[in-house]
């Protein structure tokens, strides 16, 4: 890393803002992901029935969806150093509730929540990118990702053995809170201690504020398919809550939330035609074009990594706990396996691409992904653990990669755009959780990670097709008229 000017090792400037971002992340995730490893003590306290279980798994990434896309726009209007800290805070308060919960309905209603907090995955995204040149862009962003994310881990490394240490029946909620108050910690830690660009440098803002900004017709059409998942993803949440299913929702309140989802795409709709219903008029200036379709393939190739990796994280502590018989500590620390690869492999998924080439890395961690998840369907009762285990581990490892490799490729789309497009990423990362999670509630895990494996192949197909690899410069043009150019190879 020295080799390339890649500074890892050192807390000033460029990589002092790494680590800082890193970690807030690193909390947010801890926070997103701290029921997974103790919902077998949660099963206990409130005599919870799998169905139940299942939909708090899909609660709980539920409302990240809309959170990203927002966030993104927060965070391209205002700045990640405030974003960052200001949602760190809210998060915190929403961990408190969920700790004390005492009925499933409260636990829910937290659950669905704390999905919030998921959306801090965007903010550091931003932060850098502004930070870090396009030749860095991928290990950057990787050890941002990777190292951030190892917070679910984390949670399943650390939180089953705390409650234990708490103790009593309400261990797990000692342990849950605690991660409150190092989030609420944080947010000051991290308001104090950063800027959003380095001095001297410039903060592009999108022109218009609302929605993301589009240069071509058939662009604006892609944009309105695309928004489509979003909301359906929000659809299934609602259907799986009512009286044909759970019935924590009654049949007017659910129709309800369907005529609010349906007007939502409708406003939003006739947002984009206000932002962007000049492309029909005039041409939009070559220089300041960009290619939706490399977002609608990166939307879908992370909806597959993430939104995998969302699933599996969510599950497999208690699948293991289940399919071999073991302890919930021996689980969960079995099962931070998948997600604690995240601190290794993602930078690696990072650093591939910027060393052999975009399109090409992502093509092959596809294909490793989708052979990874085959393996795992595989898996049951008769296994030895350790055989288990390797399966696990082999498949992290092109998840993982696979995440790094994605957002390897986002910040050099359109620099002033980067806080939204990594929003509409990131929310397709939680339908991907939503829509694995709700296959889950319907068939056996054998069969959940085949579904997967499957999607991953028809990914590998618009990667290899429609993915164009990043070159040149991306151009920038700031009020005054002077162009700006971002190299971006």
């Amino acid at each position: 890393m020295q080799a390339t000017g890649f500074k890892l090792f050192s807390f000033s400037g460029e990589t002092k803002i790494l680590h800082l971002t890193w970690f807030a992340f690193f909390l947010s995730f801890l926070v997103w992901f701290n029921h997974a490893p103790l919902l077998g003590a949660m099963r206990e306290t409130f005599g919870l029935s799998d169905q139940q279980i299942k939909t708090l798994l899909i609660l709980n990434v539920a409302l990240t969806i809309p959170a990203r896309i927002i966030i993104g726009m927060l965070v391209d209007a205002f700045g990640p150093r405030r974003i960052y800290s200001g949602l760190l805070f809210v998060s915190a308060f929403l961990c408190f509730g969920f700790a004390i919960a005492d009925s499933y309905e409260q636990l829910a209603l937290m659950r669905f929540l704390l999905g919030f907090a998921g959306a801090g995955f965007v903010i550091g995204i931003r932060m850098i990118t502004e930070w870090y040149p396009a030749k860095q862009a991928g290990i950057a962003q990787g050890i941002y990702g990777g190292w951030g994310n190892f917070g679910s881990a984390g949670a399943a490394l650390i939180l089953p053995s705390l409650a234990v240490a708490f103790g009593g029946d309400d261990g797990w909620r000692y342990a849950i809170g605690s991660t409150g108050v190092l989030a609420l910690i944080y947010s000051a830690v991290y308001f104090f201690s950063t800027s959003d660009t380095p001095k001297g440098s410039t903060y592009f803002k999108p022109k218009r504020n609302g929605a993301l900004e589009i240069t071509s017709p058939g662009d604006f059409f892609l944009y309105l398919v695309m928004n489509i998942p979003l909301y359906a993803a929000l659809a299934v949440l609602a259907w799986k809550l009512s009286p044909a299913n759970l019935g924590m929702l009654s049949e007017p309140v659910v129709d309800i939330i369907y005529a609010i989802l349906l007007s939502l795409y409708i406003f939003q709709t006739i947002r984009i035609y206000q932002i962007n219903g000049h492309v029909f008029k005039k041409p939009v200036p070559e220089i300041e074009r960009y290619k939706f379709k490399q977002v609608a393939v990166l939307d879908l190739a992370y909806m597959v990594t993430f939104g995998s990796e969302l699933a599996v994280v969510s599950m497999l502590p208690l699948f293991f706990q289940d399919t071999f018989d073991l302890s919930i500590v021996k689980a969960g620390l079995i099962a931070s396996v998948f997600a604690g690869l995240n601190l290794v492999m993602r930078p690696a998924g990072g650093w591939i691409s910027d060393k052999f080439g975009r399109k090409r890395s992502l093509v092959i961690i596809m294909a490793g992904l989708a052979v990874g998840y085959l393996l795992m369907s595989y898996i049951d009762a008769g296994w030895s653990v350790p055989a288990a285990v390797a399966v696990v581990i082999f498949c992290s490892i092109f998840v993982n990669a696979g995440n790094g490799a994605v957002f390897a490729v986002i910040p050099l789309v359109k620099r002033r755009l980067t806080g939204q497009i990594a929003g509409m990423a990131g929310a397709f990362g939680n339908v991907g959780g939503v829509a694995f999670l709700t296959v889950l509630s319907f068939v056996a895990p054998n069969v959940f990670f085949l579904v997967i494996g499957g999607a991953a192949v028809v990914v590998l197909v618009a990667v290899l097709f429609f993915l164009d690899e990043p070159e040149g410069h991306m151009t920038e043009v700031l009020p005054d008229g002077t162009v700006q150019m971002i190299k971006v190879s």
